[in-house]
């Protein structure tokens, strides 16, 4: 509207402008023209009379002298006829001379002369013509009334105002007509090709329907969004599409590779054939969407007793198998090494180290050389695969805290972003690792060092305060250790969205009457699930407690309520989890020993589950449970979110998950207290249906919009950030040594 009011303002001022000038000049010219007419007319009026005025003059005959001033009058236009003597008198005029006209009003000379005078209203053209006689010298003076003049330059400035007027009103509607039909087409162009940015696309038009400004638009709205982007928080809609807009352009051809221990798909042999298993990790789940979306190579251990079969002779592999769009490169690793690195340094020292969960961790001398061999042989790998000299690595969790540092050795001009999966303790319990200044300071080679929550940030930020010498600006999250700047920035994960595994989902009535089919439950029976890894830091043995505690507490809900807990193994080779393993098991026993008269109230089922059988769970259930005593976001959480587009089901949540910090409409329990879990579970299963959809809607829409693509355009964002950054410092590093040369010359 503003620019409308603007632009026709000027418009206005214009118009008016041209009112005021055009008129004037165009009725100067008529009134110019007219009046070198009217000295025409005298000329011709002189001429016919010079010889019969001579010859009456030379006789002195005054009478008939007024008789031909007074024949001379006769012209329209002709107001009077006089003579001046060479003394200036005014010997001779007609009857219509004014008055108070004398001789010095005319302008005597030796040739013609014209001139205007005023008298009174009248506006005057004075003729002068010398005329000689043997006798006497003098002029003969013409004077014409050039009131005509006037009305014809009046009338010549009344007409020019109404033509321009009427040419301006007409293209004026004309403009405004072209303008309406060219702006609706326009608009509809525009909005489509602002939707199309908006959801991740090109923003491309036809030709036929572009306004001039087309590509200078679709520029800025770009380029506006994508600098908002990353501080939009969760009011954009991230998807594919606009993950790869954010890398088409703010990283125009750059090169994305992903480092993870976990490989995103698995070969194994299985009764004389090979197939392909997807491994139970939120780490795979978050980050396998993204290398669909956007390409590039994804390095990580092939540990599938198929996976040598199935590569080149460069370890490669392109996946996914159905449609293949981005690279697996594989690393062979080892048992002795795995031992070390994986079981050993990984798992036995830095998992413990960063969940309290209450296990000792282990550190050994020999597994920290096999975690410094493995970093290195990875580093090895992503040099390999770089085919540019500043490739954009994505290093993930704490299997690799020493890769960042190596790689930034191999590849200077990198931008690493290294992701912890995990919380980051405090400095106090970080501060046992023996090798804590190397694990930093590996660190510390990333662009940026990423973490699920603030409270991790800052964590991190105490430790390298309380264990390097290393500088922190903590109002930008910065560290600066030697030449290396890295950030500190949160990026809570999630997943894609929609999920792939509910494409293909039943409704939620069929889930329900499979699921309760396959496990043998009667229909008015209630069903509560747990889905995880069977790991110590998830809280498994807890949430059996706290069923049992609850079925106590509430024996009319046995038989009416059953618990089902899936848990992968995982890590079977370290005993704290083979223990936890049969420590589940007797536990499970005994609760249905005692409280399972007609119908068991726990089901454990220890083996992996495909994604769309954990979705058909979720999607069957009346309750889910995700009691982690410690975790770094737990995506488990986000997906029963996600697989419930009935919007009811109600999710239990650890408070120290760190998804607990925005699925806040869960209800949020003490993992550590049964008895409060428990009253929980019964605050779940008699909880409405109104109040189940309110707080799974909420979630819902937290889920959908702070999705994984977020979180990967999040980093890809600040990445290019970077890049931009650095670019800048590289120019003017360059300008400044050229002055700096071109200095040193001069002075020589």
């Amino acid at each position: 509207m503003k620019f409308v009011i603007r632009y026709g303002l000027a418009a206005l001022l214009i118009m008016i402008a041209i009112i005021l000038i055009v008129p004037p000049f165009a009725a100067s010219l008529i009134e110019q023209w007219s009046q070198s007419d009217v000295e025409s007319r005298s000329v011709l009026a002189f001429n016919s009379a010079l010889d019969d005025f001579t010859s009456l003059f030379e006789e002195h005959n005054s009478k008939r002298i007024v008789a031909l001033f007074d024949r001379m009058a006769l012209d329209e236009q002709l107001l009077a006829v006089g003579f001046c003597d060479e003394q200036g008198a005014l010997l001779y005029k007609t009857k219509e001379m004014p008055k108070n006209f004398t001789c010095k009003q005319a302008t005597l000379r030796k040739t013609p002369t014209f001139s205007t005078l005023r008298l009174g209203h009248s506006r005057l053209l004075i003729s002068s013509f010398p005329v000689a006689t043997p006798d006497e010298q003098g002029h003969l003076v013409l004077v014409h009334d050039l009131a005509l003049v006037e009305q014809r330059g009046a009338e010549a400035r009344l007409w020019t105002i109404v033509v321009l007027v009427g040419v301006v009103f007409l293209a004026a509607a004309f403009a405004v007509l072209v303008t309406v039909l060219l702006a609706r087409r326009w608009l509809q162009s525009l909005r489509s090709a602002i939707d199309d940015v908006r959801l991740g696309g090109s923003g491309t038009m036809e030709a036929s329907d572009a306004p001039p400004f087309a590509g200078e638009f679709r520029h800025l709205l770009r380029d506006l969004q994508l600098t908002d982007l990353a501080a939009a928080g969760p009011d954009l809609d991230w998807s594919p599409a606009m993950l790869r807009n954010v890398l088409t352009h703010k990283l125009p051809g750059a090169e994305v590779i992903v480092v993870s221990n976990r490989e995103p798909y698995i070969h194994n042999h299985k009764d004389n054939q090979i197939i392909v298993q997807t491994p139970a990790s939120g780490l795979v789940a978050a980050i396998e969407p993204i290398m669909r979306a956007c390409g590039g190579t994804w390095i990580a251990h092939g540990s599938g007793s198929a996976d040598r079969k199935t590569v080149d002779r460069f370890d490669r592999i392109r996946v996914p198998p159905v449609a293949p769009n981005y690279t697996l490169r594989r690393v062979w690793i080892s048992e002795e090494e795995q031992n070390g690195y994986y079981y050993g340094l990984a798992n036995e020292g830095l998992w413990p180290l960063c969940h309290m969960a209450f296990v000792r961790p282990n550190f050994r001398e020999e597994d920290w050389h096999q975690y410094e061999l493995i970093n290195a042989r990875y580093a090895e790998a992503v040099a390999s695969e770089a085919k540019s000299s500043d490739p954009i690595i994505l290093v993930q969790d704490y299997h690799f805290a020493l890769l960042p540092g190596m790689l930034r050795k191999r590849l200077p001009d990198a931008t690493i972003i290294t992701f912890w999966h995990i919380p980051w303790p405090n400095p106090e319990v970080f501060g046992i690792c023996p090798w804590k200044e190397e694990i930093i300071a590996g660190l510390l080679g990333s662009s940026v060092v990423g973490f699920h929550t603030q409270f991790h940030c800052n964590n991190f930020l105490d430790a390298v305060d309380r264990i390097m010498e290393a500088r922190i600006d903590r109002e930008r999250s910065l560290v600066s250790l030697g030449a290396m700047e890295s950030y500190v920035r949160p990026y809570p994960i999630s997943i894609e969205w929609p999920p792939a595994a509910m494409k293909d989902q039943k409704s939620v009535p069929a889930c329900r009457a499979t699921v309760r089919r396959r496990l043998g439950l009667a229909d008015d029976v209630r069903l509560g699930v747990g889905i995880e890894r069977f790991d110590y830091t998830k809280g498994i043995l807890d949430r059996l407690r706290a069923v049992d505690s609850f079925l106590t507490s509430h024996p009319e809900w046995q038989n009416r309520f059953v618990f089902v807990q899936v848990a992968a193994p995982t890590r079977t080779k370290l005993a704290a989890y083979t223990e936890l393993q049969v420590e589940a098991a007797e536990l499970a026993r005994d609760i249905n020993a005692r409280l399972g008269a007609h119908c068991e109230p726990i089901r454990l089922i220890v083996r992996h589950h495909e994604p769309d059988e954990i979705f058909e769970l979720f999607r069957a259930a009346d309750l889910c449970i995700v009691s982690s005593l410690h975790d770094g976001m737990n995506l488990v959480a986000k997906e029963f979110v996600a697989a419930r587009d009935d919007e009811q089901g109600v999710l239990l949540l650890s408070t120290f998950a760190g998804a607990s910090r925005e699925l806040t409409e869960a209800l949020i329990l003490n993992p550590y207290n049964a008895r409060s879990m428990g009253v929980a579970i019964e605050q779940a299963l008699l909880m409405s249906a109104a109040e189940q959809r309110e707080r799974m809607r909420l979630m819902r829409e937290i889920v959908r919009l702070r999705n994984v693509y977020r979180w990967a355009g999040q980093m890809l964002l600040d990445a290019a950030d970077l890049r931009n950054r650095k670019r800048i410092i590289q120019i003017a590093s360059r300008r400044r040594s050229s002055t700096e040369i071109l200095n040193r010359v001069q002075a020589r």
